[in-house]
């Protein structure tokens, strides 16, 4: 069987396709507008952990759908879940088993029960959340014992996640103040740089 994971090369997801390698063939997903190239980010890391990668293109209107909920909200969050929820339905789409590195602790892009039966129901697939379970603290020591870890601001490094293809669509329609209003500057992430151990 082959799972399908929404993949950004951080460590959240690089967890979850380590978790569901040993049931699954996994293939690591990365969907993009084509307005940056970050996710090559993204295939560099699929490359230092040896699942297959592949690109999934998103049509433009659900990033300037998502853009626009974001400035009527003045805040991020559900332009991100918008493009998370997009992505998603796409994917299932396409392929039977679905996952992502989404954890216990997250706020965003986090599904409702809902929202995700929805989801299976409509496209007859399987969701899969394997970190649902773990808090940031049991995950950061699983982490630790297989992955060298950056992490960074999110003003200071363009990663794969959807945020910087959104966060450059607005600055370029509505200018960079407007990124500096809506999205917090203290915000971490991640991106693996190097495999400790040896994962299969």
């Amino acid at each position: 069987m082959k799972v399908s994971i929404l993949f950004s090369g951080g460590k959240d997801c690089c967890l979850t396709a380590i978790m569901l390698s040993k049931f699954f063939e996994v293939e690591l997903i990365t969907c993009t507008f084509e307005t940056l190239s970050n996710w090559k980010k993204a295939e560099e890391v699929a490359k230092k952990l040896g699942f297959p990668f592949k690109v999934l293109k998103l049509d433009k209107k659900i990033l300037e759908e998502a853009a626009e909920k974001i400035i009527q909200d003045g805040f991020p969050a559900n332009g991100i879940k918008y493009i998370h929820q997009n992505s998603l339905e796409i994917l299932a789409g396409q392929t039977e088993f679905i996952a992502d590195g989404v954890r216990r602790d997250d706020r965003v892009p986090v599904l409702s029960k809902s929202e995700i039966r929805q989801l299976e129901d409509k496209f007859n697939i399987h969701y899969i959340q394997p970190l649902m379970g773990y808090s940031r603290k049991t995950i950061n020591i699983l982490v630790n014992k297989f992955f060298e870890v950056k992490e960074y601001k999110s003003f200071d490094f363009i990663g794969a996640e959807y945020e910087f293809e959104l966060r450059e669509y607005i600055k370029n329609k509505y200018g960079t103040g407007k990124i500096k209003e809506i999205f917090p500057q203290d915000h971490t992430q991640s991106i693996i740089v190097d495999i400790k151990e040896k994962i299969c």
